[in-house]
This record gives C-alpha cells, sequence and structure tokens, in this order.
C-alpha cells in the first residue's frame, strides 16, 4: 500500500514527536489528529490488550477521514505487579492525574520489593477506510529505579532504566532513545511488513 501521509491517533505532542523521528526515514508527512482535523471525541479504550485498543482507535479514526491512520497503545508491565499497569498505564493514578503522580503510586508499590523487572510495550496498527492493514508490537525490557533520573521524554520515562546502558529513557537524547524504545521497535517491524 503506497503512503504518501499517515495520519497520528494522538493529541499528545510528546508522541507525535517521537513518531515523526521514528518515521522519517518513511519519507511520510505524519499529521497528528489536531493537524489532520479530526473532532475531538472520546475513545475509549475498552480493549483487554494493548493490540486491541490500538486497533480500536485506529478503526475509529480510519472511518473518519481519506488517510491511512497508525494508532498506538503503549504502556508499561511491572512483573512485581503482576504486568500492571499495563492497557491502564495513563489512567494509572486515576482522572486528571500527572505524570508525576503516576510515578510515584508505582514506586510506593514497589517500595517493599527487589524485583524491579518491566518491560515497555507498543501495539501499532494501521488502519484503511474502516479495515485493519497491519498490526506489529514492539517491546524493551528494563527495570524501574528507586527514583526518578532524567528530563527528558514523558510518562515514565523517568524511572524506565535500561540495564546494558545504564540509564532511564528519560536520561537518554532522542537518537538513542529511538534506537531502543519499544516504540522504536515496533515501528521497524511495521516498516518491515509494509515493505513485503
Amino acid at each position: 500500500m503506497p503512503i504518501s501521509t499517515i495520519v497520528l491517533a494522538t493529541r499528545n505532542p510528546g508522541k507525535a514527536r517521537e513518531f515523526r523521528a521514528l518515521l522519517s526515514d518513511a519519507r511520510w508527512a505524519v499529521l497528528d489528529l489536531d493537524e489532520a482535523g479530526v473532532p475531538a471525541a472520546d475513545r475509549e479504550e475498552t480493549g483487554a490488550t494493548f493490540a486491541e485498543n490500538a486497533r480500536l482507535k485506529a478503526l475509529a479514526v480510519s472511518r473518519m477521514i481519506d488517510l491511512p491512520v497508525l494508532a498506538d497503545d503503549s504502556g508499561l508491565e511491572v512483573a512485581a505487579l503482576g504486568g500492571r499497569p499495563g492497557v491502564y498505564s495513563a489512567r494509572y493514578a486515576g482522572a486528571g492525574a500527572t505524570d508525576r503522580d503516576r510515578i510515584e503510586k508505582l514506586l510506593a508499590e514497589l517500595s517493599s520489593t527487589e524485583d524491579r523487572n518491566a518491560r515497555f510495550v507498543c501495539a501499532l496498527a494501521l488502519a484503511e477506510a474502516g479495515a485493519v492493514v497491519a498490526e506489529v508490537e514492539g517491546e524493551c525490557r528494563g527495570e524501574i529505579t528507586r527514583r526518578p533520573h532524567g528530563s527528558g521524554g514523558f510518562g515514565y520515562d523517568p524511572i524506565f532504566r535500561i540495564p546494558e546502558l545504564g540509564r532511564t529513557f528519560a536520561e537518554l537524547g532522542a537518537e538513542d532513545k529511538n534506537r531502543y524504545s519499544h516504540r522504536a521497535r515496533a515501528v521497524r517491524l511495521l516498516l518491515e511488513r509494509l515493505s513485503r
């Protein structure tokens, strides 16, 4: 499927910035929902998995516009918490909570455990005209630090450390993060699939 312009199913500027950098080699014009003129609407993430939520978002937006739509659902899974926050990563500390609120809640729940293993997961769904064209999932394994480190990134980035680098996502420059992140891995898989 030839693509020249794609719409990201997000209004999150941090996420849009990351995807633009990750998709730069594809030479696509990348629009977020505001730039594409998609009206604001509550698209509830009712899926039980990241893949289901990405699919729901991609399909909903692709029925509203005449361009391919790329949606992601991503989040943090912590082993000691049975995979939580998982699909509830963005809502983990309740409605209206900030990134700091979510980080503080997570660190408090892990305060008495030595098991800090975690992974970031990113599911991508590409849809056009109400039909899914491709789906992929990428992951990045790491560990949760005992306190935030770094000022870059967003979400849980300041407490997610990649052991082989010895730094959190928030301590990495954009180039390094875009090499190791779950989103980067998912985008590479998507581009590979579309090139077949």
